[in-house]
């Protein structure tokens, strides 16, 4: 049984607050990492990727590339400007 079924079930192990709050995040950033990942990949296949084959031609791959980090840069702007904002 895990931790967050019973709290007072008398387990010799259960997590704090802050220990609780650490997981959470972990798994949030997990999840957010796979979403992003995901969505980059459709995107950016859906750009740069005109005739699937076996392989991906030299425009296709640093098309990918491109957008790959403009994805990256976009969300890294987001990011400082949602978290330093005003405080």
């Amino acid at each position: 049984m895990d931790s967050f079924s019973n709290p007072s079930s008398g387990s010799s192990h259960q997590l704090s607050a802050q220990d609780l709050k650490n997981q959470l995040k972990s798994q949030l950033a997990l999840e957010y990492a796979q979403q992003f990942l995901e969505t980059v990949g459709r995107k950016c296949f859906e750009k740069c990727v005109t005739k699937p084959g076996s392989s991906l031609g030299g425009s296709e791959s640093s098309c990918i590339s491109r957008c790959v980090d403009r994805y990256i840069e976009a969300t890294g702007i987001i990011s400082k400007a949602l978290f330093s904002g005003p405080q």
